[in-house]
């Protein structure tokens, strides 16, 4: 079954223009991607508004990219996703927004340097985490060049400190992986990602 959960941050790819980030609006479900119904997205478009591209397509399976239509804030996807281009998860994710804050470790030009972040933890598994801030006054993105983030998320289940290497780093959004879970919050992290 493929799941794109509710509140998921999905990137559409159009050629000639720059990227669009969506935010799915409710819970889509298929047996095949093919299958999976027209997605209720936020998008800034006006009424009438039809692209087309590549859409980064996050499932609770996995990513892949497949073509798909943006009409009227509704994402349809034209085709199936091409073979051996699906990123699989070990565990799986758990949409958010989950408040946090911590330290980004920066490198530039052979120097390190430490830099206080705020913001929102998107989605988060057992195994790493996709966080969306900003670094005071540095403007509406993150420092480029960051290696590691040291982070406080406040958890339904309590708060959660975590250390993160970067995987992937766009803009104000930080994909990593966990490289260290504090001990008393692991548990607590995994209960929450599998039920």
């Amino acid at each position: 079954m493929i799941t794109v959960p509710a509140g998921s941050s999905l990137t559409l790819r159009c050629p000639d223009a720059q990227e669009i980030v969506l935010v799915t609006l409710a819970e889509s479900r298929a047996p095949f991607i093919v299958e999976l119904p027209p997605i209720p997205v936020l998008s800034l478009d006006g009424f009438g508004v039809r692209r087309f591209g590549i859409l980064e397509l996050v499932t609770a399976a996995g990513v892949t990219w497949v073509e798909a239509e943006l009409h009227n804030d509704l994402l349809r996807i034209h085709g199936d996703a091409p073979v051996g281009v699906v990123q699989r998860r070990a565990s799986t994710r758990r949409p958010g927004p989950y408040p946090a804050t911590g330290t980004v470790q920066v490198e530039k030009a052979g120097r390190r340097s430490l830099v206080a972040v705020a913001g929102r933890v998107e989605d988060i598994s057992a195994d790493g985490v996709l966080l969306r801030a900003t670094a005071g006054d540095a403007g509406p993105s993150l420092p480029s060049g960051i290696e590691r983030t040291l982070l406080h998320v406040a958890m339904p289940f309590g708060e959660l400190t975590v250390a993160v290497t970067t995987v992937d780093q766009r803009a104000d959004l930080l994909r990593g992986t966990f490289e260290w879970i504090d001990p008393v919050g692991e548990g607590a992290l995994k209960d929450f990602c599998t039920r």
